[in-house]
């Protein structure tokens, strides 16, 4: 049954696609994020969804869109450097069989965010891919909140729709994108005109944002706890009465301790005492054993080269009150970055390290720009400085997240890249306009998807 609603899904897309090709795009988006064919039994596992969708939007683009005055922002490019780059690296990977693998879902994504931004040509297509990211990666998240209310989770425990701990399923990546998605639900709780913010949109985001935040409680994931007090520090920027919002996060964070689940404090405890922990110890020696190796192979290693190492892990156990011994080294092999900073030095080099710090660091200046410049617009442009922020602020925790995860190029977090282009390049050809007509009422943009 689930492959029969899947392809009536497709059909019925197919149907009105080929009227508002803008609807490939968002479709592409849900494939990426959620990855249904994971939900599928047969149908949809045997076929390249994601590859099929995405000709789609780019034909849909290039034969029944509107193209006028699309341009290729300097970011893009980047990107572009990035996936030929990427491409050269895999020539030459260590590992060729499984380089090749992830070359297989690497080049699409990083194409589509290049191609992304050309498509976002009004407020109306910028705020339906938001939403369509927002719902998609909330179809897991609210499976994971309430199973963590239900049971509570544990540390590679809480199944997400489905028994595969890889992609957006994994529980450092869901809980790292739950609080990035934060920002982005609070700006459309806000600013929304698909779904105007009534009671009923704003009874949903609470939900939703109690869900995020609850998630990583059910995964274990530490790293979860980082962002969100990261997510914490970030909202001060905009709070009105900073002293009473501390106040009500230190309130907040005394009742909900004692509810927690004895397993998730013991965990969180561990993130002080990393050499106690055995995780954390070989996320130190393969941090070594990456830049070791990316000196003696600046160019990187392509994709999967972490399987080359052999790390040895030194921990320390207590024996007694007070007392702390050191216990057995461990030789540990092919162990995975578990950072996207080294996943990206030791793969792709200090090429692509610079390149994809380039791209990150391009969005958290560009969108300070327009934070700043539509900071005090009016109720017209308040959107504006709005998604910005948000897009920043989801940036800004994905990167913290990131240090601790392999998740360099993440789809989703790539998607709000593209988003974050899309909404610099819209308000430079706006900017255009006006100034080639200073005295023409500029025209209100086609409402039209």
């Amino acid at each position: 049954m689930r492959d029969l609603a899947f392809i009536g899904f497709l059909l019925a897309l197919l149907g009105l696609g080929l009227r508002r090709p803008f609807l490939f795009v968002l479709a592409y988006a849900y494939v990426d994020i959620v990855a249904p064919q994971r939900l599928t039994y047969y149908l949809l596992n045997a076929v390249p969804l994601s590859l099929i969708v995405a000709m789609l939007a780019a034909g849909g683009w290039l034969l029944a869109d509107d193209r006028r005055g699309a341009r290729i922002a300097p970011r893009q490019i980047v990107i572009l450097l990035l996936l030929g780059w990427c491409g050269v690296t895999t020539g030459w990977a260590a590992f060729p069989v499984e380089a090749a693998d992830k070359w297989d879902w690497v080049w699409k994504a990083l194409a589509f965010t290049a191609f992304l931004p050309l498509t976002l040509r009004t407020r109306l297509r910028m705020e339906a891919l938001a939403l369509f990211m927002t719902l998609s990666v909330a179809s897991i998240i609210i499976v994971g909140g309430i199973k963590t209310l239900l049971s509570g989770g544990g540390y590679g425990a809480l199944n997400l729709m489905v028994d595969n701990n890889s992609g957006l399923y994994e529980g450092s990546t869901i809980s790292t994108v739950a609080i990035a998605l934060v920002p982005l639900i609070l700006h459309l709780r806000r600013h929304g005109t698909i779904y105007p913010p009534d009671g009923r949109v704003r009874l949903f985001a609470a939900a939703l944002i109690f869900a995020c935040l609850i998630l990583p409680v059910g995964t274990e994931a530490r790293t979860g706890l980082v962002c969100i007090g990261v997510l914490g520090l970030l909202m001060l920027r905009d709070v009105r009465h900073r002293g009473a919002y501390l106040g009500a996060l230190a309130a907040a964070v005394l009742v909900a301790a004692p509810l927690l689940p004895d397993s998730f404090t013991q965990r969180m405890g561990t993130i002080t005492e990393y050499k106690a922990d055995q995780s954390a110890s070989t996320r130190l020696a393969v941090w070594r054993w990456t830049w070791d190796f990316a000196r003696e192979h600046p160019l990187g290693g392509g994709f999967e080269a972490y399987r080359a190492n052999r790390v040895v892990v030194a921990t320390e156990r207590t024996a007694g009150i007070g007392n702390t011994v050191e216990a057995n080294p461990i030789i540990d092999k092919a162990r995975a970055y578990h950072s996207a900073y080294f996943e990206m030095l030791g793969e792709q080099g200090f090429p692509g390290l610079l390149l994809w710090l380039a791209i990150q660091l391009g969005g958290l200046w560009r969108m300070e720009v327009i934070r700043r410049r539509y900071a005090r617009a009016g109720p017209e442009d308040g959107w504006i400085a709005s998604l910005a922020t948000a897009l920043q602020h989801a940036q800004i925790i994905y990167l913290v997240g990131a240090a601790f995860v392999a998740i360099a190029v993440q789809p989703f977090m790539l998607m709000l890249i593209g988003l974050q282009i899309g909404l610099d390049g819209w308000l430079k050809a706006r900017d255009r306009g006006a100034r080639r007509h200073p005295f023409v009422r500029p025209r209100a943009p086609a409402p039209a998807a």
